[in-house]
């Protein structure tokens, strides 16, 4: 019997994944980290923690969704909650104002992660694309299927 020696590189879903691994980086941390980054990232912001310290704030609390904003009108004025049960068990509650400061906070912690990503990239000059089969251009070549531009 004779055996080939040349072999048909694989290619699925998981090795355009593995060429995405710097973006996943972030995935290494836990649901509670998260969370914690983030209600941080509120209080600076100038949310307040309200805690769920009676039955009747239990209930409420639980009836919103978990770790997301939810906007309510008061008085006239717009309120913005984010439930947090998993790690104080407590509402943020802050003004417009705030989560717009909360919303500026996140993007500019979003390009210092991506200016901190590019920095990585790059920071091999000895990286050699040929045992990877060449610099790809544009599409990456065939075989990781359509959409993967």
């Amino acid at each position: 019997m004779i055996q080939s020696s040349i072999r048909t590189p694989i290619r699925t879903p998981a090795c355009a994944a593995a060429l995405l691994l710097p973006l996943l980086l972030g995935a290494c941390a836990t649901e509670q980290d998260r969370v914690v980054a983030k209600t941080d990232m509120l209080v600076a912001a100038g949310f307040i923690a309200r805690p769920a310290d009676t039955p009747a704030r239990q209930a409420m609390l639980q009836k919103l969704p978990p770790h997301h904003f939810v906007m309510r009108a008061v008085n006239g004025n717009y309120v913005y909650l984010y439930s947090d049960p998993l790690v104080c068990g407590c509402l943020y509650v802050g003004s417009a104002q705030a989560y717009s400061t909360y919303k500026q906070q996140k993007f500019q912690q979003n390009l210092a992660d991506q200016q901190q990503m590019t920095a990585q990239m790059y920071s091999d000059p000895g990286w050699n694309f040929g045992p990877w089969g060449g610099a790809w251009g544009p599409g990456f070549g065939g075989g990781f299927g359509p959409g993967f531009y």
